[in-house]
C-alpha cells in the first residue's frame, strides 16, 4: 500500500516524530509494508478459531489461596507517622 508524503509528515506529527523531507520515502515504504502485512493477515479465514489468552498453550500451576502471614496491620500502623482508621496518611500531592 502505497502512502503519499502528507500522509507520512501526518503519521510522524501524530507520533510525534521529526522527519526531513529525504525520509519521506522510505518512510512511506516501511509503513506500506506494515500495512500490506496487516492486509494480508487480515484475510486469514479464522472462522472457528477460538482466541488465545496467551501464545503459549501451557496451563498456569496455581497454588491454593491460604493465608500465609498473620495480619500485622496495628504493628506497621503504630510506626507510620500518619494512620488513621486502619489507612495511612500521606500529604496531598496535588492541588
Amino acid at each position: 500500500m502505497a502512502l503519499d508524503n502528507d500522509t507520512v509528515h501526518g503519521i510522524a506529527r501524530l507520533a510525534r516524530l521529526k522527519i526531513d523531507d529525504h525520509e519521506v520515502e522510505k518512510y512511506s515504504a516501511e509503513l506500506g509494508n506494515i500495512l500490506d502485512l496487516v492486509a494480508q493477515m487480515e484475510a486469514v479465514d479464522t472462522t472457528g478459531i477460538e482466541p488465545m489468552t496467551h501464545p503459549f498453550d501451557a496451563t498456569m500451576r496455581l497454588r491454593a489461596d491460604e493465608v500465609t502471614e498473620h495480619n500485622q496491620r496495628d504493628k506497621f500502623q503504630a510506626i507510620a507517622p500518619s494512620a488513621e482508621r486502619g489507612l495511612y496518611l500521606v500529604p496531598k500531592v496535588i492541588d
